[in-house]
């Protein structure tokens, strides 16, 4: 078989290289997956790029978010499983043709998702959801979400509109890059303009807001600590500044700082409660929520031009496998 192999840490169109592989055979507990379809994702190339190092051993077969049909089972594994359609978490290795995974980590997908859809419904979905059932309630009255026009910000508009929770969003202002849909968001600010945190506080109920979403991080995430409200949460779930947030001062502000890790959740869960989540995560998609658009497909012989070379007009890349 083929795999896309990161060899040595790096940026992931460098670093990746195609190999011809013996395929898998499934160990007690195990199942091989015929993958038939993976998505290249910013946790795939900050992983590629070493940012873990303590849990990254190169070289190694990124992709943590990928379809497929299990298609040998190990010992101990139900028979049923043999022939169904799944996707295989818990690890990176999607990008690859076939992938050796614990059964217990097969998420069944129901027959009327497709796979372009299935294929997404993974890492977004359900950070989006896990954060909102976590962080928003019923006396939440007002919403931050910054890197707005992201693919998982639009998933967090979308739950907040349905809590009936205003959302603000911030983004860079980047050309080519726009929120997908306006009329989820009470505001949008630029943080790139002079005085945005003037504007931020304008969309707001007096007092701040009840929750920031943040995956960015630094300067810009100390700032929105102080457009909090007294009792708010600033969730990080992400850094793409690189940057930490600068300590609060008074100390107060640092204990606000909420971390959020999807991996942690996924495996720390008990399976009923992970799987329930991927049930309401299929649900949305069939209403037509979170769904995330295709940029551009691929097959795995061209990933390093996918990696290369981002969709054009936004989207995320799809690797037909």
């Amino acid at each position: 078989m083929t795999a896309a192999v990161a060899v040595r840490a790096g940026a992931a169109a460098e670093v990746v290289e195609l190999e011809r592989r013996e395929r898998p055979r499934p160990g007690p507990g195990e199942a091989v997956v015929r993958m038939t379809a993976a998505t290249i994702n910013p946790s795939d190339l900050v992983t590629v790029a070493g940012a873990y190092p303590s849990r990254t051993v190169f070289p190694f077969v990124p992709g943590f978010e990928g379809v497929g049909v299990v298609e040998e089972t190990g010992g101990g594994v139900p028979e049923e499983l043999a022939g169904t359609r799944v996707l295989p978490i818990g690890s990176a290795g999607a990008w690859q043709q076939a992938k050796r995974v614990a059964a217990r980590w097969c998420v069944p997908v129901p027959d009327d998702i497709a796979d372009r859809a299935a294929c997404f419904a993974y890492v977004n979905p359900l950070t989006a959801l896990a954060m909102a059932d976590r962080f928003v309630g019923p006396r939440t009255r007002a919403a931050v979400v910054t890197a707005a026009s992201s693919a998982i910000a639009g998933h967090l508009a979308e739950l907040l509109a349905l809590r009936g929770v205003p959302a603000v969003g911030l983004t860079r202002g980047t050309p080519g890059r726009a929120v997908a849909d306006p009329r989820l968001w009470a505001g949008l600010v630029r943080t790139g303009a002079p005085g945005w945190e003037r504007d931020l506080a304008a969309l707001l109920p007096a007092g701040g807001a009840d929750v920031v979403f943040d995956c960015v991080g630094g300067p810009q995430g100390a700032a929105l600590l102080r457009a909090l409200a007294p009792h708010g949460r600033l969730v990080q779930y992400g850094l793409l500044s690189g940057r930490p947030i600068p300590p609060g001062g008074d100390g107060a502000a640092d204990r606000r700082i909420v971390p959020f890790h999807l991996r942690r959740l996924v495996h720390d869960a008990p399976r009923a409660e992970l799987f329930a989540l991927f049930d309401r995560a299929f649900a949305h998609l069939r209403a037509g929520r979170l769904a995330t658009r295709v940029g551009a497909e691929h097959p795995l012989a061209d990933i390093r031009s996918a990696l290369r070379r981002p969709p054009q007009g936004g989207g995320k890349p799809l690797i037909l496998l």
